[in-house]
């Protein structure tokens, strides 16, 4: 079966649940955009097989010069802005719907008793498990969809305007497959006991990770066989992330280090880092205002590794005291006037 047809089988299917409202790939709607810009574009905005194999073997610097978007007058007016339009919504639906599914899981003080209450007479477990589920394999097709499209663009116009397309999606932040709530859902299912066994203790079986390596790292094996693996090394102070933050960028830090590489102090947050405040790895600015905390990961840690979480949370509340300290001593000197 064609990826189309399992897509749109898919999109009929499973999605019309409790993903019926989310935004999707207008797949079907964008290959007949690209099929008619073949059909009625002159020969040279197309070409077969084998120009396109000649002309990758011969691509290089000189050809990301000559092919940029809106180069193609039949397709380019809609295809680019609608499909950044497209990968917006659903960057932007699946954070949200992760955000709302794992503050369930790790809720904290009255509502952390009120859930515990519920679930006396109402089994979330598998309800939450079989959510997540849906949602990473939401992200997941579309995400497929999207790299199909493009490659079609590609195959289509003999250009190289669907893989800077994909570059522009990592600076806008949308590559869904990068987005720090997909390592959020690997870490829920690794934290997640008590799960039956069946189709359940299947899928959470895809989702693996390696805290005692040099290099710690967690795997996901996700729908159609695509492999992620993401590292859980702080870049600051080299080991694995404790407290961990996600910026904007994607970069995941402690969130002392980070507080630390945006000058702010702890009990200030992250929040208030300026906006010139540069990410230690990618040196982008602006990455620290709406960084994700990674509460499901530091879980994990705290399960797989208590004695390493246990001197962290040691030394870390050791500098929050201290930094506080002294922010008080500035605060009333300054008030006091000497």
């Amino acid at each position: 079966m064609k990826f189309g047809e399992t897509f749109m089988e898919y999109l009929h299917g499973e999605q019309e649940g409790c993903l019926d409202k989310c935004a999707h790939v207008e797949y079907k709607r964008l290959k007949k955009v690209l099929k008619k810009c073949r059909s009625q574009g002159p020969p040279s905005t197309s070409c077969n097989d084998e120009q396109l194999q000649e002309r990758d073997s011969e691509q290089n610097h000189s050809l990301s010069q000559f092919c940029h978007c809106q180069s193609c007058p039949l397709c380019d007016q809609m295809f680019f802005s609608e499909l950044m339009r497209e990968a917006s919504d659903i960057a932007g639906c699946f954070s949200s719907r992760v955000r709302h599914l794992l503050h369930l899981h790790v809720a904290r003080g009255m509502q952390r008793y009120k859930l515990r209450l519920r679930q006396c007479f109402i089994n979330d477990q598998q309800i939450m498990v079989e959510e997540g589920r849906m949602l990473i394999e939401y992200v997941t097709m579309n995400a497929i969809a999207i790299r199909k499209i493009l490659k079609k663009y590609d195959k289509v116009h003999c250009s190289i305007n669907g893989k800077n397309f994909k570059s522009k999606m990592r600076s806008e932040h949308i590559e869904l497959l990068q987005s720090p709530w997909l390592i959020e859902l690997g870490a829920f299912y690794l934290n997640f006991d008590g799960i039956d066994g069946g189709e359940f203790s299947e899928f959470c079986s895809r989702f693996s990770c390696d805290l005692s390596a040099t290099e710690p790292v967690m795997t996901l094996m996700l729908p159609n066989y695509t492999k992620l693996e993401y590292g859980l090394t702080c870049a600051i102070c080299l080991e694995m992330v404790f407290n961990p933050y996600a910026l904007s960028c994607g970069h995941l830090f402690c969130k002392l280090c980070a507080c630390l590489a945006a000058s702010v102090l702890m009990v200030e947050g992250l929040k208030s880092a300026s906006s010139n405040a540069k990410c230690p790895v990618c040196r982008e600015a602006g990455v620290y205002t709406n960084a994700v905390h990674m509460l499901e990961l530091d879980l994990l840690v705290k399960r797989r590794c208590k004695e390493h979480w246990k001197e962290r949370m040691v030394a870390e509340r050791a500098e929050t005291v201290k930094q506080t300290r002294e922010y008080w001593d500035l605060q009333t000197k300054y008030a006091i006037g000497y």
